[in-house]
């Protein structure tokens, strides 16, 4: 085990690129298996999560290949079906997303339950739902057997705007016998990868960017050559810690034409940014201050599927939140245990209170001092990162296996800017 050992309180300066964005990377994939050609993926991040996607699909007997910093040859000439391993499945939620491709590759598949962050219930049902619009049997028995004679079009309303329940849709559509319509589909830029992934492979896919997609059948796919789009998660993340820590960043690759709600909320925080190209420039020591709403209402920071504020980053804002003079509401909208973690950032110093499992109070800037810490998930484990840079002292942050699962070499990224972070392996 290995955990972050990290000396607060020290201004950053320098330059970061950002990685390719986790949520795409994870889906893609899963979509090489529609094809028997070669698919090269560019900008692949190396996280726990891709790795354990890539031994996942190479369980199903796909060659899976680095061949080249965040490049990745996958071809799957045959797949073959596997009894994939449980505990792998429970690593990550992306484990859910074979379920599209495998049936459309080789009708059947048996998934273990999925596993993933512990941040509220996260249901599978508009994905079970999806795919038996498309002709799927499915049984549900301590996991997901799943069997299809012949998928078919079909004009179908998710009950909710599933990100993965609309990808695995997709996945299943593309070599489905007909035109499906998925309608109250999710946008977010990662289903927008992946719809255009499956276009340069072959598929035939109208509406990407909008919550209707149509899908046009297609016999087969080819392979194709794709790169995956930045991280604005990220992006957001190293905004988030370049203001509280009064940093001058300048974040390369920074998926800008991705950022424009982000970058909304942020300024109600008092976070004020320069577009450059692809590129965001954060300066340094910004005078953070809560916007207030009109009469001085106490404004609010809330999520919502794409193009709202992403429910990823609300760990990340809550942070911000602690260090911005002034008193916001947080409302986290979509998962019930998300923000368990504020107990830590109490800890620390922070004044915050948690009014329920969906909204917390903070009234800042407080300064926050060192702790020993644990990770509780990929999110909320880099918004205690954050704290920890900003805080004085000496701060431990355990389970950081958590962390790495959606941050590629966070901590060489932050002592390439001067942060005084070291890995540390503990027995």
């Amino acid at each position: 085990m290995e955990q972050f050992v990290i000396e607060g309180g020290h201004p950053l300066k320098g330059t970061v690129r950002i990685s390719g964005n986790k949520n795409a990377a994870l889906p893609l994939l899963a979509a090489s298996l529609l094809t028997d050609e070669e698919v090269i993926l560019e900008n692949m991040p190396d996280i726990l999560d891709v790795r354990a996607m890539i031994q996942l699909i190479s369980d199903l007997g796909v060659e899976v290949h680095w061949i080249g910093d965040g490049m990745v040859s996958v071809r799957a000439r045959e797949v073959r079906k596997a009894d994939l391993s449980p505990d792998l499945c429970r690593q990550i939620r992306a484990s859910i997303l074979l379920a599209g491709p495998m049936l459309a590759r080789c009708g059947q598949v048996d998934l273990p339950l999925p596993g993933g962050d512990v941040i509220g219930r996260r249901r599978v049902d508009t994905h079970l739902l999806a795919l038996k619009s498309l002709g799927a049997d499915i049984r549900v028995d301590g996991g997901y057997s799943m069997r299809v004679q012949h998928l078919a079009g079909q004009d179908i309303l998710l009950d909710e705007a599933s990100v993965t329940a609309t990808e695995n849709a997709l996945m299943a559509a593309v070599l489905a016998k007909g035109t499906t319509i998925i309608r109250n589909a999710a946008c977010e830029p990662h289903v927008q990868d992946l719809a255009r992934f499956l276009n340069a492979m072959g598929a035939q896919i109208e509406g990407i960017g909008s919550n209707t997609l149509i899908v046009h059948g297609v016999d087969h796919l080819h392979g194709a050559r794709y790169r995956i789009s930045p991280d604005y998660i990220e992006t957001g993340s190293f905004i988030g810690l370049a203001a509280v820590t009064r940093s001058e960043i300048l974040i390369q690759d920074a998926g800008p034409e991705f950022m424009r709600m982000i970058l909304l909320k942020f300024r109600r925080l008092g976070v004020e940014v320069e577009i450059r190209g692809q590129d965001i420039f954060v300066p340094a020591d910004q005078p953070l201050e809560v916007i207030c709403d009109v009469d001085g209402a106490v404004p609010k920071i809330d999520d919502a599927p794409w193009p709202n504020f992403p429910a990823d980053l609300m760990s990340i804002a809550l942070v911000v939140a602690t260090q911005s003079k002034g008193t916001v509401l947080i409302h986290e909208k979509m998962f019930e245990s998300r923000l368990y973690f504020v107990d830590k950032l109490i800890a620390m110093g922070a004044q915050i209170i948690l009014c329920d499992p969906h909204r917390a109070v903070v009234v800042g800037p407080t300064r926050l001092h060192g702790e020993q810490l644990e990770s509780p998930d990929i999110r909320a484990g880099m918004a205690l990162l954050i704290a920890s840079l900003c805080a004085r002292g000496q701060s431990v942050i355990r389970n950081i296996g958590q962390i790495d699962r959606g941050y590629e070499r966070v901590d060489e990224k932050l002592r390439a800017l001067g942060a005084r972070i070291e890995r540390v392996r503990i027995p």
